[in-house]
C-alpha cells in the first residue's frame, strides 16, 4: 500500500536544458525530510514539455538520488493507450516502484467512462507494476469519479488513485470504495485543501505540491489526524492553505519554483510557454513563507 506523504517534485532546468546535478542536490535536501517518496514527472515536473529522452534521464537521475527504502512513483500516461503502455513499461525498467497514469484528455468529449475504463484496463494488463490512477480535472476537464474508480480497482495492478479534484464527496467515495474492495487500496489526496479532512476520512495519504516547500507542515496535519487531534490539523491546513494556493493555482509552476528559490533549493524557471514567477509573486511568496515560519 502506498502510504504517507509524496511529493510531485518539479524538473530543473538552466537554459531551459534539464539539469541532473541541481535534480540530484534537490533529492539529496528531499531526503533529509519526513516523506516516505516522490512523485516524478507529475504536473508539477512538467512532464508534458519534456521530450521522450529526457523524461528517462531524469527518472534515471532521480532513481539514483532516492533511498531504496524510499518510493518512487513515475508519472506515465500518454493520449494514446499503446504510447501510456509502452511509457508504463519504460517507466519500471527504469526503477519505478510504481506508475502514476492520468486520463488522456486532448479528445476530451470521446473519453467517457466506458472508454477511460478500456482504457486503463488495458494499460494495466500490459503493466509490470502497480498503477495508480491520477484524476486532475483542473487540467484534464475530466474527473475520474467513484463509480469508475470502484470498477478500476476490480484489477490487481490498480491500486489506487491521487485525487486532485478538492470534491470532498468524491474523495469519500473512493475511501469507501478502497474499503468495500478487501485489499489494499491507496486513495491519496492531491489538493491541499482536502488534506487534514481527506486523512480523517481514511485516506492512505498525500501528493501534494505543498509538500515540496512544506513537508514538514504537511507531516505534522497526517500526525495530528493519527493522534485524533482533529480541530488542530483542521486549523494547520487553514493556515497553510495561502501558500498552497500560491504555488498552484495562482502563480503555477514558476511559483512553487520560486518558493524552491527562497527556500535555498534550487528551483530555476519552468520551461516556456509557462511563465517564470515575477518579482511580485516572488514577493508575495517570499512573505508567506516568513509568516509561516519557513523563511527567516
Amino acid at each position: 500500500m502506498f502510504k504517507g506523504l509524496f511529493p510531485p517534485i518539479p524538473t530543473p532546468f538552466v537554459g531551459e536544458e534539464f539539469s541532473p546535478a541541481h535534480l540530484t542536490g534537490n533529492i539529496g535536501r528531499w531526503n533529509e525530510l519526513p516523506i516516505e517518496g516522490y512523485v516524478v514527472l507529475g504536473s508539477n515536473g512538467e512532464a508534458p514539455l519534456l521530450d521522450e529522452h529526457e523524461r528517462a534521464a531524469v527518472v534515471r537521475t532521480a532513481f539514483e538520488a532516492i533511498p531504496s527504502e524510499r518510493t518512487m512513483i513515475v508519472g506515465a500516461g500518454r493520449e494514446s493507450t499503446r504510447a501510456t503502455m509502452r511509457s508504463v513499461k519504460e517507466a519500471f525498467s527504469l526503477g519505478a516502484d510504481a506508475v502514476l497514469v492520468g486520463v488522456p484528455s486532448y479528445f476530451k468529449p470521446a473519453m467517457t467512462d466506458e472508454v477511460l475504463r478500456e482504457h486503463y484496463l488495458r494499460v494495466a494488463d500490459a503493466s509490470p507494476g502497480p498503477l495508480l490512477l491520477y484524476s486532475v480535472p483542473y487540467f484534464t476537464g475530466i474527473p475520474i469519479g467513484p463509480t469508475l474508480f470502484a470498477e478500476l480497482i476490480g484489477h490487481d495492478r490498480i491500486v489506487g488513485i491521487k485525487d486532485s479534484s478538492g470534491d470532498p464527496e468524491s474523495l469519500r467515495g473512493m475511501i469507501e470504495a478502497a474499503r468495500a474492495r478487501g485489499r489494499d487500496i491507496s486513495v491519496l489526496i492531491g489538493s491541499a485543501r482536502a488534506l487534514a479532512a481527506g486523512l480523517e476520512m481514511g485516506a492512505a495519504g498525500s501528493v501534494l505540491a505543498l509538500a515540496v516547500v512544506a513537508p514538514r507542515a504537511c507531516a505534522e496535519i497526517a500526525a495530528l489526524i493519527a493522534s485524533g487531534k482533529t480541530e488542530p490539523a483542521r486549523r494547520r491546513n487553514e493556515e497553510l492553505l495561502p501558500l498552497a494556493e500560491a504555488v498552484t493555482r495562482r502563480h503555477g509552476i514558476g511559483g512553487l519554483k520560486a518558493a524552491l528559490d527562497l527556500l535555498h533549493f534550487y528551483g530555476g524557471d519552468p520551461r516556456p510557454p509557462l511563465p517564470p514567477a515575477g518579482p511580485a509573486a516572488r514577493a508575495e511568496i517570499a512573505e508567506l513563507l516568513k509568516r509561516l515560519g519557513l523563511l527567516t
